[in-house]
């Protein structure tokens, strides 16, 4: 019994590819969005962009406009004013114009809106995620015996014992004792709530975010397109802890993660460290052929 999780995380140490890991996370000063990890993230970023060439212009025109009313129309170069009660043409330009703005952003935007609820696929992972004063509790629903574990936000003496002195890739408040662990290219479907107060779900780079609330459940989904640890944080304030509830999800091949899931049943601790073995592995081989 015991030879068995040896060989399983002996195994889950030797499966490594050629692709580095990625961290995302937030940067100083920081203007953008995260580097987008998922098809709706993407969408997203895109939906941002589009948006723009309407604000931007809109904002210049209606400067420009004030600009002009304030040096044409002053006091001192029009001591009498127009009693002007109405133009036609400029209500209808006024009225049609925004109309028509709002057209070309309502289309996409329902388009995101759906596709955001509507995953390609049935969701290969179930994962309940629930909000906690003032950290994760996280249970991979599975039809063979379920995994469940908390995560708390790593301390800064328990970096050591836990290999995670890595600053870059395990970032102060925001990195874990435990994350969360899916399979690249696989839809994953996450049941959010809480068992107190309300929370808030969001990871950035997978474009996803949703209320946690006590006696409730809310459905998300993600689809993971690269390899990495990505960050996110609870973004409902739940307390003096707030600000220290992030989120973790580690994406790993589909080997890592069956070698994973089957050691961490019975080793949570030690199927971790294996997996972090095999990617900063992973890594170092990818660094190293650029």
């Amino acid at each position: 019994m015991i030879r068995k999780p040896l060989a399983i995380l002996s195994g889950l140490a030797a499966c490594m590819a050629a692709a580095p890991a990625l961290a995302a996370q937030p940067t100083p000063w920081q203007t953008r969005f995260q580097p987008a990890a998922t098809s709706i993230m993407e969408q997203t970023t895109w939906f941002e962009i589009y948006t723009l060439w309407f604000i931007l212009p809109i904002t210049v025109l209606v400067m420009l406009l004030l600009g002009w009313v304030i040096v044409k129309y002053r006091a001192s170069a029009n001591p009498n004013p127009s009693r002007t009660s109405h133009n036609t043409l400029i209500e209808v330009i006024w009225t049609v114009g925004p109309v028509v703005v709002l057209l070309f952003l309502a289309v996409p935007s329902f388009q995101l809106l759906s596709a955001q609820y509507s995953p390609p696929e049935d969701p290969a992972i179930t994962i309940k995620a629930t909000g906690v004063q003032w950290y994760w509790d996280y249970e991979y629903q599975t039809e063979e015996e379920p995994l469940s574990f908390s995560s708390l936000m790593l301390a800064e003496d328990g970096r050591a014992a836990l290999g995670k002195e890595d600053r870059e890739t395990y970032p102060r408040l925001l990195a874990v004792d435990n994350e969360v662990v899916v399979p690249v290219d696989t839809t994953v479907r996450i049941l959010v709530t809480a068992s107190d107060v309300i929370h808030a779900f969001a990871v950035p780079a997978f474009g996803v975010k949703t209320d946690a609330v006590p006696g409730r459940i809310n459905e998300i989904w993600f689809k993971a397109k690269k390899e990495g640890i990505y960050y996110g944080q609870c973004s409902e304030l739940c307390g003096k802890d707030h600000a220290f509830m992030p989120i973790a999800i580690r994406v790993v091949s589909a080997d890592q993660y069956d070698t994973w899931l089957a050691a961490a049943r019975s080793d949570l601790a030690g199927a971790n460290k294996a997996l972090m073995a095999a990617t900063d592995a992973q890594t170092k081989v990818a660094a190293a052929g650029e």
